[in-house]
This record gives structure tokens, C-alpha cells and sequence, in this order.
């Protein structure tokens, strides 16, 4: 089953195009690298909570906005191996980061259910 690579964090509304144009960028590279799919997420609908919620977990300011975005992979190792080469592939460091990579929450995660319509 594929394994996936989850991505939240803060984007100042004046760099939305400048992150598209960063994500497209990137894409050929995470192929490279066995990527099966990304999708990059401009927050459209991402409410306060009351205890938590996703503005939080980010540090959200004015003029920005929560960016949700995932990587596919066919398995955890090719995610593993893509992010081994962020050290070593000078690549990587070529890219433009249009973003507070420090407020930036990521993860891997094993898929238990996929569907599509």
C-alpha cells in the first residue's frame, strides 16, 4: 500500500504564486525520487477551534494562510530515500522556500484505506 508525506504550514499571502511556482519546481525532483503524486492546498476553509486547530499548529499571522499539501509514494522507502537526498542532493538546496520553514508540521504516514471516485 502507498505511504504518504503530509505537510502543514503558514504561507504570507504575497508569496501564494511564488509557492505554486516553487511546488511545480519541485514536482520533476520528488518523481525522481519515486513520487507518485503531490498535492499543494491553499486554505480556503480553515476555521479557529476551540482547543486546537491547524492556525495554531503553524503560528499563523496576518497575511498568511494554512497550506496543506501531500506527497504520494508507492512505499515508506522510496519516501525514506527522497528524504535522505534533502542532505546530499544540492538540488534540493536550489529551491526556493517561500515560507517560515520553521512552523512547518510534516509527517509519514502508512495509507490503511484508499478510494477514489
Amino acid at each position: 500500500m502507498t505511504y504518504v508525506s503530509g505537510f502543514v504550514l503558514a504561507v504570507p499571502d504575497e508569496n501564494r504564486e511564488a509557492y505554486r511556482a516553487s511546488a511545480e519546481k519541485a514536482w520533476p525532483l520528488f518523481q525522481e525520487y519515486g513520487a507518485i503524486s503531490i498535492m499543494e492546498n491553499w486554505g480556503d476553509n480553515v476555521p479557529q477551534g476551540k482547543q486546537t486547530d491547524l492556525r495554531r499548529a503553524v503560528d499563523l499571522q496576518d497575511g498568511e494562510t494554512v497550506v496543506f499539501s501531500w506527497v504520494v509514494w508507492p512505499d515508506k522507502s522510496a519516501s525514506d530515500r527522497c528524504e535522505a537526498s534533502m542532505e546530499s542532493d544540492e538540488r534540493w538546496q536550489e529551491m526556493d522556500m517561500p515560507f517560515d520553514g520553521k512552523r512547518m508540521i510534516f509527517g509519514g504516514f502508512e495509507t490503511i484505506f484508499s478510494a477514489e471516485g
